[in-house]
């Protein structure tokens, strides 16, 4: 271990150090069993046994739907909501809390102890990184937001420089990620950034998921021996490896195979190939031993051979490939049999027992340990940081809103004060507060990419929700002010409505909030939905609904009382934000008549008549209204946050539990109600008796 990292676990830990604050996993007959829709269960792992000691680096390999994805889970305990897993995980030789599920189900529901997330990291496949940020950047961030506060600014740019160092990213620490309009470091960089997040914090258990995928070769190679070297500082990796070169699969330490999730083979992966030749399929020459081994283990290689049959290149090769005289699925079951026999097999329950007599350190140190104001300010900054730099978020948005409020102060341009100039001042502000502040959905993408971010490092507590959404709120506020007071200026003056500071202010004010509660709406859409093209559409469709009901399409005297004025036409921003405006606008004025010689007409009339708005109730309410629902939304961006972490995973789980205990009832019932023959059943001599 490093210096560096035996600091850091000393200061988290908070008590002296005791020397070894390794990570040995084991696992004794681990299954997962998912729950289908339709009540039935699928075994996705059967019976797997394994360790994975410090200093070592272990792949799971296997074929696509092998169960690698599933096994990194079910070890990290992360498995979905509806899966099912039984056995032994022992972590420093002490049992995991496993929690029996329903009885009638006679398997295991995981539960992720506190022990193993507080000392684990987790890389996920996909690199959801803030694209705008340089490298550096990213990771002190990282680092400001997990490291405590108590702790010298010096040493956290020692623990980053340190961290960036060891994942070789000295090179391009000052390039930016990268995004759709700025170009960044290579793929193989932002995957070692993505690892450098997790091993920020010194994690004694690495694990991760495809860490290779969508590399070239010499990528591949360079991200796995990164791995290498932080196995070889006293860490334990473990890594799913979809088919890696010959030169990244000799970084390996140990190779655990699997095949539709049953083990095919555990041990060193050196004598993988030995493996294979005793079991009666030998890796020819000049082939790449994790080719053959999945080649052996893969059914599709069957369609892949029938496909291949016939051709110039078949006839004239000798069949010396055992696989060209058998079956995949026979050779898996050959393998799988071959191995539950050998050596390797009995090693490993050996090993694995040894492990779980052997009663290592609890380690308690992981999660943030910054305090919620350090992590609310680092995260304002960030997002702050974020936004300036993209182009896309708001920046985009405030020319666009520029162009049409310029458009609207053309077509409106010094509105006046006649008559036809009533219904232009109602149309002019109904289009403001219904289409401009629609525009904001605009900026669902950005927010949808936001949430991948979050919910990464929320995965691997980096933080809490509540930073998270306090951070997104004021982080947005100044380009949400710049935005609506530069167009909001522009309309006011052009348009020349009501005159005087006070009907500026509100004017701006109103448009702000209207704005400011659309973005509050699109990320608490974006909390629930990560696909940005639906998360538009229902946007869209949720204002749109709200922009019927405003007061302006149909008046409010007008619109139907069950549901649509009570409660929709209360509930909807652009109803309160108009009914303001319109008080803002007219009160006070007064507007030609049809006909000059007839008087003319107050504004209040106007109020009162035409638009159906009781003028009695103050502008400032409407206002303060909308303020309020930035609130609600926000709040509701909180609960929904929560409600996907803790509650829908509760309600799938619970949904899963009972289909399956439906259809085992449903099962056991329809045996017993299966007619028995056993009554219809003559003795053949009772039989000859009664008829001689």
């Amino acid at each position: 271990m490093s210096p560096l990292s035996e600091t850091l676990w000393r200061e988290k830990a908070a008590v002296e150090f005791l020397g070894d604050v390794s990570a040995r996993l084991a696992w004794r007959d681990l299954t997962v069993t998912v729950a289908l829709g339709s009540g039935e269960t699928q075994a996705v792992l059967e019976g797997l046994t394994g360790y994975a000691e410090p200093g070592t680096i272990t792949a799971l390999m296997g074929p696509s739907g092998s169960g690698k994805s599933t096994m990194l889970d079910a070890l990290a305990g992360r498995l979905a909501a509806n899966a099912f897993l039984s056995g032994t995980v022992l972590l420093n030789g002490r049992k995991a809390n496993l929690s029996f599920g329903a009885a009638v189900l006679h398997i295991l529901v995981l539960k992720v102890t506190t022990t193993i997330l507080q000392f684990q990291a987790y890389v996920t496949q996909d690199d959801n990184l803030i694209g705008t940020l340089t490298v550096r950047e990213t990771i002190s961030y990282s680092a400001r937001l997990r490291l405590p506060d108590n702790m010298p600014m010096e040493e956290k740019r020692a623990l980053v420089e340190g961290t960036i160092v060891e994942m070789g990213l000295q090179d391009c620490a000052d390039t930016v990620i990268g995004n759709w309009h700025l170009r960044g470091v290579s793929g193989g960089e932002k995957r070692r950034v993505s690892i450098a997040l997790e091993i920020l914090m010194r994690p004694r258990l690495l694990f991760l998921d495809e860490p290779t995928s969508g590399l070239d070769s010499a990528s591949a190679f360079f991200v796995t021996q990164t791995l290498r070297g932080l196995a070889r500082d006293g860490r334990t990796v473990i890594a799913s490896i979809h088919q890696p070169s010959s030169e990244v699969f000799e970084l390996f330490d140990r190779l655990f195979l699997l095949s539709g999730g049953k083990t095919v083979y555990f041990g060193q992966a050196s004598e993988a190939c030995e493996f294979f030749a005793q079991a009666g399929f030998p890796c020819p020459p000049l082939r790449n031993p994790s080719d053959h081994f999945l080649r052996c283990i893969n059914a599709d290689f069957d369609k892949v051979k029938a496909t291949l049959k016939g051709s110039m290149k078949m006839r004239f090769e000798k069949p010396d490939d055992p696989l060209e005289r058998t079956t995949t699925s026979e050779a898996i079951r050959r393998l799988i049999s071959y191995y539950q026999r050998s050596q390797y097999y009995f090693v490993a329950r050996q090993k694995v027992d040894e492990m779980a007599r052997v009663k290592g350190t609890v380690l308690d140190a992981g999660g943030s340990q910054a305090s919620f104001g350090m992590q609310a300010f680092t995260l304002t900054k960030r997002s702050f940081v974020n936004m300036s730099r993209d182009f896309g978020y708001y920046w985009l948005r405030l020319v666009i809103y520029i162009v049409v409020t310029v458009c609207i102060g053309s077509i409106y341009l010094n509105v006046g004060t006649k008559y036809s100039s009533i219904l232009a001042r109602g149309a002019c502000a109904s289009f403001i507060f219904g289409f401009v502040t629609f525009m904001s959905i605009g900026g669902f993408p950005s927010f949808v990419e936001d949430m991948k971010v979050f919910q990464r490092e929320r995965m691997n507590g980096h933080y809490g929700v509540l930073a998270f959404v306090i951070s997104n709120t004021l982080s947005a506020m100044p380009f949400l002010i710049l935005i609506t007071f530069l167009s909001g200026t522009l309309c006011y003056f052009m348009v020349h409505l009501h005159p005087g500071f006070t009907h500026y202010i509100f004017f701006v004010l109103c448009l702000y909030a209207s704005v400011t509660v659309v973005e509050s709406l699109m990320m608490a859409i974006a909390s629930i939905i990560p696909n940005f093209l639906m998360g538009i559409i229902i946007g869209a469709g949720i204002q749109g609904i709200f922009m019927l009901v405003s007061g302006y399409f149909r008046l409010p005297y007008d619109i139907p009382k069950p549901f649509w004025r009570y409660p929709m036409s209360y509930i909807s921003f652009h109803y309160w934000a108009l009914q303001g405006q319109y008080q803002n606008d007219l009160v006070g004025l007064v507007f030609d008549n049809q006909d000059d010689e007839l008087p003319k007409i107050p504004g209040e009339y106007i109020l009162e008549n035409v638009f159906q708005i009781d003028v009695r109730r103050s502008k400032w309410l409407d206002l303060s209204v909308l303020f309020s629902m930035i609130i609600i939304y926000r709040l509701l961006f909180f609960v929904m946050i929560k409600v996907s972490e803790d509650v829908t995973p509760w309600v799938r789980g619970y949904i899963a539990r009972r289909r399956v205990q439906h259809k085992r009832r449903a099962a056991e019932l329809a045996m017993v109600r299966t007619p028995s023959l056993r009554g219809y059943v003559v003795d053949a001599a009772e039989l000859a008796a009664d008829h001689p």
